[in-house]
């Protein structure tokens, strides 16, 4: 089949890929547009795994203010300062900012949090499980499961993302990465949030935050 410039355009204009990989993957497709974006994600993602163990020592350090009330400040980095000022780049740490500022997670990371912090969950999860009348040989499972949720809760990149649910922000970054074609990587938050760990009304600070992103 005749791959034409007009499917090349379109798949690029779908995926972003360059004009060479859009042809090599309609060609593998025999022109199927949806097949050929499918290959190049899964190149993409491929791709991915080989830039992780590469260093990523530039980037930006990025802050969002709340209404005067919850403030972030976010490093993320890349390879080179070229991509640094990238605006997909850009638009992605603005978006880290704010999803920190509505979620507060504690970590980025899985490997941050603590064994005992990871022992003390599941010592509380069992016993609920057992406390809900369930089986033993079920309880474990249980657990696992809940640990899950446990992790969604307080592992940045493991959270929904804001904007859309059905994506984390660990497949976001990674679709960033075979997008951008550099190491991109969350280094660190800092999160601050007036009254905190004082007395005071509960506020539904996420549901606002996740307005304003909308």
């Amino acid at each position: 089949m005749e791959i034409t410039a007009k499917m090349v355009k379109e798949l690029r204009d779908k995926t972003g890929a360059g004009m060479m990989d859009c042809k090599k993957a309609l060609k593998d497709s025999d022109g199927d547009i949806e097949r050929a974006a499918d290959i190049l994600r899964e190149q993409g993602l491929s791709k991915v795994a080989k830039k992780s163990n590469r260093i990523a020592a530039e980037g930006i350090v990025e802050s969002y203010v709340h209404n005067n009330r919850i403030g972030v400040l976010i490093e993320v980095n890349s390879e080179t300062d070229f991509v640094a000022k990238n605006e997909d780049f850009k638009e992605f740490v603005r978006d880290m900012a704010m999803q920190v500022a509505a979620t507060n997670p504690k970590y980025v990371t899985r490997e941050e949090v603590s064994q005992e912090e990871l022992d003390h969950e599941r010592a509380v999860l069992k016993e609920q499980a057992l406390n809900e009348g369930k089986p033993e040989h079920i309880v474990e499972k249980m657990v696992e499961g809940r640990l899950e949720k446990f992790y969604q809760e307080i592992v940045l990149l493991d959270q929904p993302y804001i904007k859309d649910g059905d994506v984390t922000v660990n497949e976001l970054l990674t679709n960033l990465v075979a997008k951008i074609g550099e190491k991109i990587s969350i280094r660190r938050f800092c999160r601050y949030e007036v009254g905190e760990g004082m007395e005071k009304r509960t506020e539904d600070f996420a549901e606002e935050v996740a307005k304003q992103m909308q």
